[in-house]
């Protein structure tokens, strides 16, 4: 048999397009919440694969789950259906609000899906001027030239202009300046519950609900991301439910998955009948390995024990953070909700985030950013409390060294 070939940190910038610029070491194996390098170092995953590994590394009946889906049926194709994906199909209607499923591999791929039946609804109704998408300064919905162009960070769209027009941004949690650009001729609103990317900004419930009745009156369809706050990331299943409003259209990923590349879009029945046959597709999209995968996850993450479990994670990182910033006093807020935390720095230390997750890293434990002024922490939804403890020990450890 053939030898492995040989790979070190130097083999990324040799080989892959340089979009990424990862640390300086290579994942090799994960266990629960920890994970180790080629070299043998541990470290604590507080970073969750950007909110994707909610059951953490190598859960057993997930990977169960892929071990004997692997044995009966990989792939088919969208001209023929299969058991898994419509399991899963009735697993996410009976848990929320909504009657229909599409299925895809991303979460730009969702929210593609979900702008595209916004646009060809109001089409379909004979208004081909109703075909504004409102969306938030900071938002994140993707990659796609679709999706990087709703989200409301020019940083990621401003290189690959003519971007799609027809879409109108406005500050996050204003409801008086989406009021005035939200009319008869806005055929979608996009929002999330929480922005991720942008800072870890969770919504108002007025502004939610504002956007709720203003979609009402000019018969506009609200979308939620739900990408980042989904799949128990906030202690409920879907943060929609928190806040009393329910969308038309709420987009899933990262954690449905676990790990394993899937999305999908929920709708109601109306909704649903504006992607006939042909109208939109996708070779990957709920094939059986991936919603076998997903359905173990949701059978799991949809139960009372890790939706609480959730909660109570929250206030042992909150406890632990807070006392970091009692001594070492870096973070001006800490805010964000069940699982999804983020920590804003000081003007003090301001555009220093980076570097603290590096330093983190060196002391082995991984975190996120959500911009050069936020650490954000994403981990598992049923990280154990020693790995938590553990992990802030050693974050705290980075803190110390950065204000040295």
């Amino acid at each position: 048999m053939e030898q492995p070939i040989a790979v070190t940190r130097q083999s990324f910038d040799d080989w892959m397009v340089p979009v990424y610029a990862p640390a300086d070491f290579i994942l090799v194996r994960g266990e629960g919440s920890q994970v180790w390098d080629q070299q043998g170092k541990s470290y604590i995953d507080f970073a969750g694969g950007i909110a994707v590994n909610a059951l953490g590394h190598a859960h057993p009946v997930v990977t169960a789950a892929l071990v004997e889906q692997a044995g009966k049926l990989w792939h088919l194709g969208n001209g023929y259906t299969n058991e898994p994906v419509l399991r899963l199909a009735k697993q996410l209607i009976d848990a929320t609000f909504a009657d229909k499923v599409f299925f895809c591999n991303s979460g730009a791929e969702a929210n593609e899906a979900a702008l595209k039946l916004a646009r060809k609804r109001a089409l379909d109704q004979g208004n081909s001027s109703k075909n504004q998408i409102v969306a938030f300064n900071n938002a994140f919905h993707g990659r796609t030239l679709f999706t990087v162009s709703a989200g409301g960070q020019p940083k990621y769209s401003k290189d690959f202009a003519p971007l799609p027009g027809g879409i109108t941004h406005t500050p996050f949690n204003d409801l008086a300046a989406a009021a005035e650009v939200i009319g008869d001729h806005t055929c979608a609103v996009i929002v999330e519950p929480i922005q991720g990317e942008g800072g870890v900004l969770p919504a108002d419930p007025a502004f939610l609900q504002g956007l709720r009745e203003l979609c009402d009156r000019h018969d506009a369809v609200l979308i939620f991301d739900e990408v980042q706050t989904g799949m128990g990331r906030t202690g409920e299943l879907y943060a929609y439910t928190q806040y009393g409003v329910v969308p038309d259209v709420l987009t899933t990923a990262k954690a449905l998955g676990c790990g394993f590349p899937i999305g999908a879009m929920l709708t109601t029945d109306e909704l649903a009948k504006t992607l006939g046959v042909g109208t939109h597709g996708t070779t990957y999209g709920g094939n059986p390995l991936a919603t076998a995968v997903a359905g173990a996850v949701f059978s799991i993450i949809n139960t009372p024990e890790v939706l609480e479990g959730v909660k109570q994670r929250h206030q042992w990182f909150l406890d632990g953070l807070n006392k970091i910033n009692q001594q070492y006093p870096i973070f001006s807020e800490i805010r964000g909700g069940g699982l999804l935390i983020g920590c804003q720095l000081t003007q003090d230390y301001a555009g220093k985030a980076k570097q603290i997750t590096q330093l983190a890293n060196e002391e082995g434990v991984i975190a996120l950013i959500a911009g050069p002024d936020v650490v954000r922490f994403t981990p598992s939804l049923i990280i154990p409390e020693q790995d938590v403890k553990e992990g802030l020990a050693r974050f705290a450890r980075a803190v110390a060294r950065i204000c040295s």
